[in-house]
């Protein structure tokens, strides 16, 4: 324990005092924490006295940056700090923490070292075609094939990750007093939604999140669609399609104890290459609707049943995310440049699959591989430049 002064000598508090010698910090450089009680008055004092001694406060990101500018985490690593400070649920501080070991960067550089001795057998055969064999035109094909299913491998646990971290946007549309704020309620286990037997009472979108599986859903209310409304049940009717155009996921509900109306009708035929699930609510009055569907997920009962809700959850997962269970454990691309630069990298070795194909010579190879390998490297972190760090960076907290 120390007293910690002011510059006016003046006791501001006694604090736990930790030193971290270089360079075993988390920056790798010396560093102290103060421990403080929990006044929010003490800790404004104790930094006014720090920068009246000459500090200064920390720029967003700034130690985690130092972090990497001095070898302590890799590229990706550091994007993941971020997102463990921003996680929402279990599941996405999980995978966030998955990515900090650094087993993504060394699988990529692994990858990038791969597409790099094509890079050198090509080189040495054009500059000494004497000494020099060019490589076999099927090993190249085989190799740069393997490489490209590992990278499409990586893009889709990329996306699975953002579902973790972001959430499933699902929004819940039907025709009107079909039961949709009901279900809303339902899901959350609370009175989010008014609820009335009127027709049209939903006049505007209402977005809460529940997590399903530890994956979170951004779950939408909207309004009831129907062809005949007034002006401002239009507006809430032309507010529900643009929700349902943007959603991942449309949760199609339809009042199963009445024959389907021109809504509905109008409603499953607009939404029959969507990602959905088909919900007939009411079935506890007595199921008349008759559903024939191949293209999608459907389920019959009512929302107020803890067995329908069970077998709703369970559907809406199936959809989300592919009927795959996701593996929080399994490091994967996260922040945008990664996604940006992956996507590239796919390209690129597409283009060289593409040449390949065509029987053109193999030196017309050489400038997709060298922009595959540029792409990768900006993953591990080999290539990165300073616009592409800030960009990582400026997400962080300030100080962290």
């Amino acid at each position: 324990m120390r007293s910690l002064r002011d510059e006016e000598h003046e006791r501001i508090d006694d604090a736990l005092v930790l030193f971290f010698a270089a360079p075993h910090s988390y920056t790798g450089e010396d560093l102290v924490e103060f421990h403080l009680h929990g006044s929010p008055a003490i800790v404004r004092e104790v930094l006014r006295a720090a920068m009246a001694a000459g500090s200064r406060m920390a720029n967003a990101g700034e130690f985690t940056q130092r972090a990497f500018l001095n070898g302590k985490l890799d590229l990706h690593a550091a994007s993941a700090v971020a997102d463990i400070i921003d996680a929402e649920s279990r599941s996405a501080a999980r995978a966030a923490l998955a990515n900090l070991g650094g087993t993504l960067v060394g699988e990529v550089r692994a990858l990038r070292e791969r597409l790099s001795r094509v890079l050198e057998e090509l080189a040495a055969s054009i500059d000494y075609p004497d000494e020099v064999a060019e490589p076999e035109r099927g090993a190249v094909a085989r190799e740069i094939t393997a490489v490209g299913v590992t990278l499409a491998a990586m893009q889709r646990d990329g996306e699975r990750g953002r579902l973790l971290r972001e959430g499933v946007s699902v929004a819940i549309i039907g025709p009107p007093n079909a039961g949709k704020s009901s279900l809303l309620n339902a899901l959350l286990g609370e009175e989010r939604a008014i609820v009335s037997e009127i027709p049209g009472t939903t006049r505007d979108t209402i977005e809460e999140r529940v997590l399903i599986d530890g994956v979170p859903l951004r779950i939408i209310d909207t309004a009831g669609i129907r062809d005949h409304a007034d002006r401002i049940e239009a507006i809430g009717i032309e507010r529900a399609r643009r929700a349902s155009e943007q959603a991942e996921v449309l949760l199609v509900v339809l009042d199963g104890s009445e024959p389907l109306s021109d809504s509905g009708q109008s409603i499953l035929a607009a939404t029959a290459h969507r990602p959905r699930v088909v919900f007939a609510n009411k079935a506890d009055r007595g199921n008349v609707l008759e559903l024939a569907l191949d293209d999608c997920v459907a389920v019959v009962g009512s929302v107020r049943d803890a067995t329908t809700l069970e077998a709703l959850r369970r559907a809406i997962a199936r959809v989300a995310w592919g009927g795959e269970r996701i593996d929080v454990a399994r490091p994967h691309i996260s922040a945008a440049h990664e996604f940006s630069a992956m996507a590239q990298a796919r390209r690129n070795v597409d283009e060289v699959e593409a040449v390949l194909q065509s029987g053109e010579p193999l030196d017309m190879l050489a400038p997709a591989l060298h922009r595959a390998v540029a792409a990768l490297g900006k993953i591990s972190g080999d290539d990165a430049v300073e616009e592409l760090l800030d960009g990582v960076f400026a997400r962080f907290c300030i100080g962290k």
